[in-house]
């Protein structure tokens, strides 16, 4: 198979294609400050953003921008914060399905210091859908692509029925314990939490994609050796990096879902994310997330 072919799976419908998130929720602070305080430090920052983001939740707004529809399956607390990040993903073109769970949704505060880099800090468990949710899980059947940040192996293997499957890095563990094949794997070659070894999988993913940040990435493609791709320009100034490497992967998850070429698909991948660094927050001018809650 030629390299820049797209990873195996079911050809795409003409048209839009249909896209699915399975994946988690966290209602988000992006506050902003001169720089991360150090150790005993009380420092001020000042709120910049609120709402639900989190991978799961970024990847389906961005899929329905692309797409015209996105449908969630995940999970949210049986508190305010969840019904209220249920009605801003909603607003946003996100078809919702979310398993209750008791409690509160999970929350997270992202710092963005004065060169735009976060650091965030999540608070309580996180919430994610499984395989015994009582959801019509064969819609994932009727999926041209689905992108996968949260949830249990079992639930992943249902996932494998939809045309394409892009699965975060981060649930590299999953993947194992699923022992299923994935098309494409993506995660952050800058982050520990997102290092893995595709060699370790019994079948490694078609194409895996290593992000860079400003320096680019790094791909492989049928087992073949590593390819670099460039770094794409950002519209305009450095804002804040919140949301860039879920936004890449959304989009490279878009791209395949129609067919498009690997290295065409990263590219358009590396241009979304590489705009998100020019704009405050994950999303792209429209609905508000919640303005009385930005204001709270």
């Amino acid at each position: 198979m030629d390299e820049d072919q797209r990873p195996a799976g079911r050809a795409a419908r003409p048209g839009r294609p249909r896209v699915a998130v399975v994946g988690h929720v966290e209602w988000t602070t992006i506050a902003g400050l001169d720089q991360v305080p150090t150790a005993g430090e009380v420092i001020h920052a000042e709120p910049l953003w609120r709402g639900p983001a989190g991978g799961g939740a970024v990847a389906a707004v961005r899929l329905a921008e692309l797409a015209g529809s996105c449908t969630f399956f995940t999970a949210l607390g049986d508190d305010r914060t969840g019904r209220r990040s249920r009605t801003a993903l909603e607003r946003r073109g996100v078809r919702v399905r979310a398993a209750a769970r008791p409690g509160p949704t999970r929350k997270a505060v992202s710092l963005v210091d004065g060169s735009g880099e976060r650091t965030t800090v999540t608070l309580g468990p996180r919430l994610e859908p499984t395989a015994a949710d009582p959801f019509d899980w064969d819609e994932l059947a009727h999926q041209d692509a689905v992108f996968f940040t949260a949830g249990d192996a079992a639930l992943l293997r249902l996932a494998r029925r939809a045309g394409v499957l892009v699965v975060t890095a981060r649930e590299f563990a999953t993947v194992l314990a699923s022992g299923i094949r994935v098309d494409a794997l993506v995660g952050s070659g800058c982050d520990p939490a997102e290092r893995h070894d595709p060699a370790a999988l019994p079948t490694p993913p078609d194409l895996v994609v290593s992000t860079e940040g400003g320096r680019g990435g790094v791909f492989t493609r049928g087992g073949r050796g590593p390819r670099r791709y460039r770094p794409a320009p950002a519209p305009g100034p450095l804002v804040d990096t919140y949301g860039v490497g879920d936004t890449f992967a959304a989009v490279l998850t878009y791209a395949l879902a129609t067919g498009a070429a690997t290295a065409d698909a990263i590219a358009l991948a590396a241009r979304h994310g590489a705009a998100c660094t020019a704009r405050r927050g994950p999303f792209a001018a429209g609905p508000a997330p919640d303005r009385q809650a930005a204001r709270a």
